[in-house]
């Protein structure tokens, strides 16, 4: 999210869009990242327990990440727009669960989508809260291929450091000075 935490909606869809999968493109990243015969070799795949040539589960995962990151690029261009200014977001302090649900097959059409399910002010970095939100896509027919519970930062719109930090961090920045902090610290 390129919202400030305070503007955060919980249960509010963001749509993703979608990513129709070929199959030069499912041989293509498998060979360079997941090289399974299933997911590399056409012929032999036929003979897997998937009955034909199925996308690696890391590219269903990363298409799905690039899709939420160009969203947020366009959300942070929408704001700017607007004449906001948008909020702070990321890194990712992990995943709390990742389920492949059924495998995508050349032809695929898959479709995006986040939600965030919940939010809470950040423990151990003041100034930012955690955003909990699923992942999920859906193929053509609606069928749920992938879905997975991420924890995001996302910045605090009128967080300051208290007085103390503030002064600290400015008297670091005095030549001289700056050393005797860095030391202490």
């Amino acid at each position: 999210m390129t919202r400030w935490f305070e503007d955060v909606t919980i249960d509010e869809p963001f749509p993703l869009g979608s990513h129709t999968f070929t199959a030069n493109e499912i041989v293509r990243f498998a060979t360079l990242y997941d090289p399974q015969y299933f997911h590399t070799d056409v012929g032999l795949a036929r003979h897997s327990h998937f009955g034909g040539l199925i996308a690696s589960g890391w590219h269903t995962v990363s298409i799905g990440h690039r899709k939420m990151v160009d969203a947020l690029f366009a959300e942070e261009e929408r704001l700017r727009a607007l004449g906001q200014e948008p909020g702070v977001s990321g890194p990712s302090p992990g995943v709390n669960s990742m389920e492949f649900k059924a495998p995508v097959r050349p032809g695929d059409t898959v479709t995006y989508e986040l939600l965030v399910t919940g939010k809470r002010a950040s423990n151990s970095i003041p100034g930012w809260g955690l955003l909990f939100n699923r992942l999920t896509a859906v193929n053509q027919h609606g069928e749920l291929v992938y879905q997975a519970d991420l924890v995001g930062f996302s910045k605090r719109r009128d967080y300051r450091l208290p007085t103390r930090l503030r002064l600290l961090r400015a008297l670091t920045k005095i030549p001289g000075l700056g050393k005797l902090f860095k030391r202490g610290s």
